[in-house]
Parts: C-alpha cells; sequence; structure tokens
C-alpha cells in the first residue's frame, strides 16, 4: 500500500524547527556569556586589566647599598666600600634584535636605533674594541658578562642607551686600606655582602643599609619601552662605625709582639693597651693577624681576636686582686710582715716558689714584688673562700667585657663549693680559674682607675649617612675596692719595678708600676694535663696619674720559661703610647716599698 507524501512531510516539519529553536537559543546563550563577560572586562575592570599588563611588563632592578664605613678614633679608614656594577647580556634577545626604539630627550622624539649603532655607542663608553664587545653580545647565552667593575656614573651612561638585553648589576666592593692592621678586629665578609668576623660580623645591620630598586617597562619584546614607567627608589647607605683604636698604635703593637713571638718561638701572642679614665681600647694587637682583603692566607685559628676570646689560666698577674682583697677586708697591709719558709703547706697542700729561697722575712710588698705562691697563699688564706670567690668576681673574673666583638670569653670561675682542697688555694695566684688577656686588663684598670672600673670600650660611635655622629654611650661604672686601697695597690706595683723582679719594664722619666705572670698551657688536645705556658706582664703609668695600660701575653714560648721577659716588649709599646699622646714625664717620687723586713 503507497505512503502518503503530504502526510508525511507535515509530522517532519515541526521537529526541524523544534531543533531550529533549541541552536538559536543556545547561541543567544552564549552570546549573553560573551557579551556579560566583555561588558565586566572592559565596562567594569578596566583598570584591573590594564594594571595585570602593566604588571606583567614592570621589571624591578636591585639598587645596592652602600655598605658604611669602618674607621680608627681620628677617622682612619679601617674598612670602606665603593659601588661597582657588572656589564650583562643576554645574548639570545640581544642578537635576535636587529633595531630597536629609543627616545631622545635632546630632540624629544623616538629614534629607531640598530643593532650596530648601539654596539659601538656601547663600545665607546666601555672604552673596548667594537669587535670585542660585538663578540661578547652575540651567541646563545641568556646569560653573560660583558664588563665588570663598571663605576655608578658609566653604569648610568650605559643603561641610558636601551640596548636589548644589556643590564647591570649592582656589586659592593669592599677595600681594606690597611690590610692586616687590626684585620682580626676589622674582619671581613662572606661571599662580599655579609660579615663574617668582627666588627663586620657583630655590626652588619648598622654596615649594611637598606637597598633601593628601580622599575621600568619592558615590552613584549623583551625590550625596554621607551617614555613609559620608569620609577627609582634610592638606596640608602649603611651608617659608618668609629672605633676607639688608634691604627698608628695598633701597627706598632703588631710588629712588636709578632718580633717577640717570632723571638721566642711560640705559638701566639697578644698586646692590649686600654686607657684607664674612659676604658678606651687603643690597640688589640694579635700575631699572625689577617688581611681582610683575603683572609684565606691565614688559618681559621688567627682570624679572630685572640686578646678577647682566649681563655687561659692568668698565673701570677692574679695576685694583684689578691693583695687588693686583703688590704679592702683589713686582713694585710702592704708593709705587713710575713716570715715565708721554703714551702709551705696548708690543709695537706704544699706551695713553693718559681726561685729556691730559705726561709725569708718579707712584707707584703715583697710578696708580689718576687711573685711568691708562697707568701700569697699564706694572705690570702685570711680570706674565706666565700671571700675569695666574691672578690674574683668583683674584679671581673667570670663576667665577659662585651665589646662588641664575636665570641667573647666569659672564662670560668667556678663556685667556691665546687674547689677541691687544692682550688681553694690556687686562685689565690691565678691558678683553677680561667681568663681573657682583656678580662685581665680590666682588673688592672680598676686599680689604675682609682678602684673604680670603667667597661672597655671599642665602639666609639656611629655615623650617619648624612654625617651625624651618634656618640655610644659608655657602660656603668662601679667602684670595686677604696680610693685608699687602690693607691695602696698602685704602690705595690711601682714597687715591683723600682724594688722588686720587674725592673726591665721601668722607663726613662716615667714611673711604672707592673706585674708578670706565668701559668701552665692546658694541652689542646682536650686531654687532662699541661703543655708549655703561658707568660705574661701587665703594667700602667705614669704612677702619678696612670694614664694607660698595656699588657703583653705570649703563648707556650720555646726555652726555660723562668728566663723569658715580655718586660722590653711592655717597655717598648708603653713608650710609643706615651709618647703619641704627649703624656708629661713623671715629676713624683716613685714608690719604694721595701721588700724585706730588716
Amino acid at each position: 500500500m503507497a505512503q502518503n507524501p503530504g502526510k508525511s512531510k507535515k509530522t517532519k516539519v515541526p521537529a526541524a524547527r523544534k531543533r531550529l529553536r533549541v541552536g538559536l537559543g543556545i547561541m543567544l546563550t552564549l552570546l549573553l556569556v560573551v557579551g556579560g563577560k566583555l561588558f565586566m572586562v572592559q565596562g567594569l575592570d578596566v583598570g584591573g586589566m590594564a594594571e595585570a599588563a602593566l604588571a606583567n611588563r614592570l621589571t624591578p632592578q636591585v639598587l645596592p647599598a652602600e655598605r658604611g664605613r669602618i674607621l680608627d678614633s681620628n677617622g682612619n679608614v679601617l674598612a670602606s666600600s665603593v659601588i661597582r656594577y657588572n656589564i650583562v647580556v643576554d645574548q639570545v634577545l640581544n642578537s635576535a634584535t636587529a633595531e630597536f626604539k629609543r627616545y631622545n630627550e635632546k630632540t624629544e622624539e623616538i629614534e629607531t636605533i640598530s643593532r650596530d649603532q648601539g654596539i659601538s655607542e656601547l663600545a665607546s663608553l666601555l672604552g673596548a674594541d667594537p669587535a670585542k664587545v660585538r663578540e661578547s653580545l652575540t651567541g646563545d647565552k641568556k646569560y653573560s658578562t660583558v664588563a665588570k667593575d663598571v663605576k655608578p656614573e658609566l653604569e648610568d651612561r650605559i643603561s641610558k642607551l636601551h640596548i636589548p638585553g644589556v643590564a647591570a648589576e649592582g656589586v659592593s666592593k669592599r677595600v681594606y686600606p690597611n690590610g692586616s692592621v687590626a684585620g682580626g678586629v676589622v674582619g671581613f665578609l662572606q661571599d662580599g655582602t655579609t660579615g663574617q668576623a668582627g666588627i663586620e660580623q657583630t655590626q652588619d645591620q648598622v654596615l649594611r643599609g637598606t637597598e633601593g630598586k628601580r622599575v621600568f617597562e619592558i615590552g613584549a619584546d623583551g625590550l625596554r619601552i621607551p617614555v613609559a614607567t620608569d620609577e627609582l627608589t634610592p638606596a640608602v647607605d649603611g651608617s659608618d662605625v668609629k672605633l676607639t683604636l688608634n691604627t698608628d698604635i695598633q701597627y706598632f703593637a703588631q710588629q712588636a709582639i709578632q718580633s717577640q713571638v717570632n723571638k721566642m718561638n711560640a705559638e701566639w701572642g697578644s698586646i692590649i693597651v686600654i686607657d684607664t679614665k674612659t676604658g678606651n681600647l687603643i690597640a688589640l694587637a694579635d700575631t699572625n693577624a689577617p688581611d681582610p682583603n683575603d683572609p684565606g692566607k691565614v688559618d681559621a685559628k688567627d682570624r679572630g681576636v685572640r686578646s678577647v676570646t682566649a681563655a687561659y689560666e692568668p698565673g701570677s698577674v692574679e695576685k694583684m686582686i689578691t693583695a687588693s682583697a686583703v688590704i679592702e677586708e683589713g686582713k694585710s697591709f702592704p708593709l705587713d710582715h710575713f716570715t715565708i719558709p721554703p714551702s709551705y703547706t696548708i690543709d695537706g697542700q704544699t706551695f713553693t716558689d718559681a726561685f729556691e729561697h730559705g726561709t725569708e722575712e718579707r712584707t707584703l710588698a715583697g710578696i708580689l714584688g718576687w711573685s711568691m705562691n708562697t707568701g700569697t697563699v699564706m694572705a690570702g688564706s685570711r680570706l674565706t673562700k666565700e671571700q675569695r670567690y666574691e672578690w674574683l668576681k668583683k674584679f671581673g673574673v667570670g663576667e665577659q667585657t662585651d665589646i662588641g666583638l664575636p665570641a667573647e670569653a666569659t672564662g670560668i670561675l667556678a663556685k667556691p663549693d665546687q674547689w677541691d682542697e687544692r682550688q681553694q688555694y690556687t686562685v689565690l695566684f691565678g691558678q683553677g680559674v680561667s681568663q681573657s688577656t682583656l678580662q685581665t686588663v680590666r682588673a688592672f684598670q680598676t686599680i689604675a682607675n682609682d678602684g673604680v672600673m670603667v667597661q672597655p670600650r671599642l665602639i666609639d660611635s656611629y655615623i650617619t649617612p648624612e654625617g651625624e655622629e651618634q656618640k655610644v654611650p659608655a657602660k656603668e661604672s662601679r667602684q670595686v675596692v677604696s680610693k685608699e686601697t687602690a693607691q695602696q695597690m698602685k704602690d705595690i706595683l711601682e714597687s715591683a719595678v723600682t724594688e722588686g723582679q720587674i725592673k726591665d719594664a721601668a722607663i726613662d722619666g716615667y714611673r711604672v708600676g707592673a706585674k708578670t705572670g706565668t701559668s701552665q698551657a692546658p694541652r689542646e688536645d682536650g686531654l687532662a694535663g699541661f703543655d708549655g705556658y703561658t707568660a705574661s706582664m701587665v703594667g700602667m703609668a705614669p704612677m702619678d696619674d696612670p694614664r694607660f695600660i698595656v699588657e703583653v701575653v705570649l703563648q707556650r714560648p720555646r726555652g726555660n720559661i723562668y728566663g723569658i721577659t715580655n718586660g722590653p716588649v711592655f717597655r717598648s709599646v708603653m713608650s710609643q703610647v706615651l709618647r703619641t699622646y704627649n703624656v708629661a714625664p713623671s715629676t713624683g717620687t716613685p714608690a719604694r716599698l721595701p721588700q724585706f723586713v730588716k
């Protein structure tokens, strides 16, 4: 039976229309979505899209701050920095750019510059062969150095060339014009940026300053866009650090102690010079001091400042504290009579002296003038153990000096209930305790300054980039012994030079007081026992009113320890200090306390 074509057509038409309507609906929906998005973007978020596009084009460049200088007390430069730039290039970008646009400030027009012209201009500024410059700009490296150590004014001219792919990287170059003079004190930088030792390390935040930034626009082709964003945030340079050191005295002291170490074949040596009235450190001299320009030339153990980092048994210089204590406590006085046997036994502990002698009638001044352990124990045993401990503490034993250098030693002062039967007496003559050279100097400074301890100072002031000097206030001083006790102790120290064993410390025209010390040096391998000796001498001048203290220390000198003297070195350095500071010769009568009882 044949189908009816008309009927079939009527049934298909509605389905086709339905599909057409659905398609049109989908298209309209998509148009509405796209149109809405365009409206949102173009009508409501124009700023956001523009900001995003700008952000993608902005390129930041770090501008290094100039590191502050380190100066001595007279303003002589110990460390300074200069800003330099390395000119670098993206060879891929530069090689692919035949020409580029640049704004001409004179004509106020945008020019088209060929690559050849850019190379010629750059070569002219660098004073280099154009062929060599072309070679350095050409290749497939994304990063390559064109020139190093470029001065800021030249970098600015190169930057204005706007050569594609060429950029400048700022670097800070540290310079130490005095080489190894105070090298350990000054310190050095790690990777040329961060303080690694000395003042460079402890004052890093003050010296380094704050980096600046330059921001400019780069187009999609990698080229800098002329007459576009060019924002500059200047760097804030670091502040200068002014020290109390005197470079001339520092140099002299370093030469003197190096000569003494070489002569005595010692392991190392140190000299400290301090102003007794202010606590200002004039010199912190160590042997084998590093040159901060090349610190790797010396061993790591020589790169610090041993006069503040190395703690050791001070030996007989500690007898000054014992004598001061018994005088202040009213237990003895300089001319008191002591009968000294060849050896002295107390609580089962026997003590002898460095020299043989029979039974002698000595004064307290004579005990110190000849550095007698026996007599020191006899006098010091009049103090209780707690008093001995407290007086060592009062004179700064076990108290860090805190002058602003890394790894300053605190030393070791055990509490009296931890002392054994022998240590309770050996602490009286500087064994069984440990301290740095600077801690010893601080104790003697107390006596020189009429019994008032002034804390040592190394950092004198900070100087801002604008030139404003900000003094570092002195730390609080303290009265340790009375002025009368201090004067009696000064008379004992001066008599050790005029009447005692330390005559080689005498200086023509000046009254001098001094004390020597010898102690056993502990083994370096950490095992129990001792290996060699430490020999020291500390003295003050002029005794009319002591102005300076000098201490000389030798570690493990070779030979007969009792035949080694630091007197000539002390005398040489102290004489130089007195001349440098124009200290008037002594006019008073030297102290000559009797050493023996007649």
